[in-house]
């Protein structure tokens, strides 16, 4: 007897009986969209209807009288998981499972489809494209911006559980200004070769090479300001002072790249020009720029690369923003824009009317946005003949599609309005489709408490040192739990007990808001963290390898206890809370199942016998519900790309 969804065969059954007698009794009545919800505990079974409140203006009876006519009405003889239905309140109807039944479907569903329990596949499935990370190559992946693989990666894993064909990609932007800054300072340097981990040393020469451009650019305004807008020197020379003094603190942390980098760019006149010169020359395809930039950063991405390995996240491919220059989309997307009538000319700079196509195609409501919320313009042409960010991303969607059924983007909250001008104008060019194939799956940023971080001034904490100080607060208290492990498991251990502590912390938040990453909340050994979900599945394997055997005599008609019915019922929606969180790309409902799951089982482990249950039955039937529950914790860690440890 094995179930893919038990919760679901007992939701099923129980609606079946109740429509059956709302047909008979009200054939006229209109039924909810939702008949069953629920209840707040067990006490009201484990599942309640209130479409007797409803029914109660249609009738013009009691809710409890129509409660009454329906109970009554009510032939559970053919629903084995239905035990009974019941009138509650002042007019609720509970139903009730078979429990012995039901704990027996769920507990043997979980072992029998062990490492696929709960991952119920869709009827439709899809090839998606998933974009994640897409960092800018010019400094390390930091803790600001690490929210965004560790989502990403969920996802996918989530959708590839749901039976979907899934796709990573990388989107690199390497067409711009801080490229080209990057670029002009490495050039400067001789080009070297990098000292250390190649994306530190990238972002140091970005950080030193637009301190020393900026404090030039200042020094410039101010002289110019004394002559023709003496009230606009005070604020140039504060703001020259303060980054006189980021200077003088760049100088002391990166003194061999300061120095070298100080003398060559000082001898250039015009700095500006020079970045200018580069970013035309690049866009251009001139062979030399192309040389120069791909080298810079190709450095940054082997680092990247080496940082997502080492939490386990892989990308399937690296999609450059150059290549869809050079190759031509990007000036085809522009001219098949142009032939509409969104595409305008002002002062040089060519715009798109996103305003009006959201009129003329009625697509704010399916944009989720008020018909009297007003869409700004998109700049698609500088003046200068450059291209900008979004210009370039209708021609990458465009690719896209080429590839795929669906796209997902996980793009950061501030990325909104570009976003949705990105699907206007894929709408103008025909593709209406594509608003709902595309999903802008928008996320909160990362907050450090008292620190606040800045790519242009050297300042942040990167991903990889947050993870080697997750590793090492982790091995401190795993240390001070299990004193008895050899240092060599201690340090194993720690490593996917540190790498888990982050990814769930800065997973388990609702994406629509921010995280406030603290260690004491990230290593939380005792609740809602990674290390509290790990911990109870290292007890849950305890536990079996203590028993040493299999649970062949289980009488899970003794599995009465308030705390096992709960799990039972919480195993039971597994399959239920998966299907939600791949359908609504919702990765953080798995993490508060997961936790919510931890708290249950360690209720049930500190007041309820295993082993040494009363009778063999029960003991059998606890061990069941143990394994069960093992299985749960490492298929749901598993989504969320977290190693579920059999020893803590």
């Amino acid at each position: 007897m094995v179930s893919v969804n038990p919760f679901k065969e007992f939701h099923a059954e129980c609606e079946t009986v109740l429509k059956d007698s709302l047909n008979s009794l009200y054939p006229d009545f209109s039924l909810p969209s939702i008949l069953l919800e629920i209840p707040p505990n067990l006490d009201f079974g484990e599942l309640a209807t209130s479409v007797c409140f409803e029914l109660a203006k249609h009738a013009k009876k009691k809710p409890r009288t129509i409660a009454e006519e329906i109970v009554q009405l009510i032939d559970v003889s053919d629903f084995p998981l239905v035990e009974s239905a019941e009138v509650a309140g002042a007019g609720y109807i509970n139903f009730r499972v078979d429990s012995e039944l039901f704990s027996r479907l769920t507990l043997e569903s979980a072992r029998a489809l062990d490492e696929e329990y709960g991952y119920v596949k869709t009827s439709e499935p899809q090839k998606i494209l998933l974009e994640h990370t897409s960092v800018n190559p010019i400094h390390p992946i930091h803790i600001g911006q690490a929210r965004n693989p560790m989502l990403g990666d969920a996802i996918a894993r989530i959708l590839k559980a749901h039976g979907h064909e899934v796709s990573r990609h990388y989107y690199v932007d390497d067409v711009g200004r801080q490229s080209a800054v990057i670029a002009y300072g490495y050039s400067k340097l001789g080009r070297p070769k990098p000292k250390g981990k190649p994306d530190r040393f990238i972002g140091s020469i970005y950080a030193v090479t637009s301190c020393i451009m900026e404090v030039q650019r200042l020094k410039k305004q101010v002289e110019n300001a004394k002559k023709l807008e003496p009230t606009e020197v005070p604020e140039l020379q504060r703001k020259l002072g303060e980054w006189t003094s980021i200077a003088a603190d760049m100088e002391k942390r990166f003194p061999e790249i300061f120095t070298c980098l100080l003398e060559q760019i000082s001898g250039d006149s015009d700095t500006e020009e020079q970045v200018s010169k580069l970013i035309r020359g690049y866009e251009a395809g001139e062979e030399a720029a192309k040389r120069l930039l791909r080298e810079v950063c190709e450095l940054c991405l082997e680092g990247f690369r080496e940082t997502l390995c080492s939490v386990e996240i892989s990308i399937d491919s690296w999609d450059w923003e150059s290549d869809l220059i050079w190759s031509g989309d990007v000036n085809r997307a522009l001219e098949q824009l142009k032939k509409t009538p969104y595409v305008f000319e002002e002062n040089g700079v060519l715009e798109f009317d996103a305003e009006k196509v959201a009129d003329d195609l009625d697509l704010k409501n399916a944009l989720g946005i008020s018909d009297d919320h007003e869409l700004s313009s998109l700049t698609l042409v500088r003046a200068d003949g450059t291209t900008l960010y979004t210009t370039r991303d209708i021609a990458y969607h465009l690719w896209k599609f080429q590839r795929a059924d669906r796209v997902v983007n996980v793009i950061g909250m501030e990325q909104t309005l570009p976003q949705l001008q990105l699907k206007l104008a894929l709408s103008a060019l025909g593709h209406v489709d594509y608003v709902t194939k595309l999903t802008h799956f928008a996320y909160s940023l990362v907050r450090l408490p008292g620190y606040r971080m800045s790519s242009r001034r050297g300042r942040y904490i990167t991903l990889d040192e947050v993870m080697d100080g997750a590793a090492e607060r982790a091995y401190a208290e795993v240390s001070k739990r299990s004193p008895h492990l050899s240092d060599q498991e201690k340090r194993e251990i720690s490593e996917f007990v540190g790498k888990g502590a982050v990814k769930y912390a800065l997973i388990a938040v609702d994406p629509t808001k921010p995280v406030v990453f603290t260690w004491d909340r990230v290593l939380d050994f005792e609740k809602n963290s990674a290390p509290y979900i790990q911990y109870s599945h290292a007890r849950a394997c305890s536990i079996l390898r203590k028993a040493s055997r299999e649970p062949e005599n289980a009488d899970y008609s003794l599995l009465t206890d308030p705390m096992e019915r709960d799990i039972v019922l919480t195993l039971a929606r597994f399959p239920e809370v998966f299907v939600d969180a791949a359908e609504n790309l919702r990765p953080n409902a798995i993490a508060d199942y997961a936790n919510a799951l931890a708290d249950k089982f360690n209720r049930f482990y500190t007041k309820l016998p295993v082993i040494k249950a009363t009778s063999a039955g029960l003991s059998d039937a606890r061990l069941a519900l143990v394994d069960a529950t093992r299985i749960v914790f490492r298929n749901a860690l598993r989504l969320l790309g977290i190693e579920a440890p059999e020893r803590m």
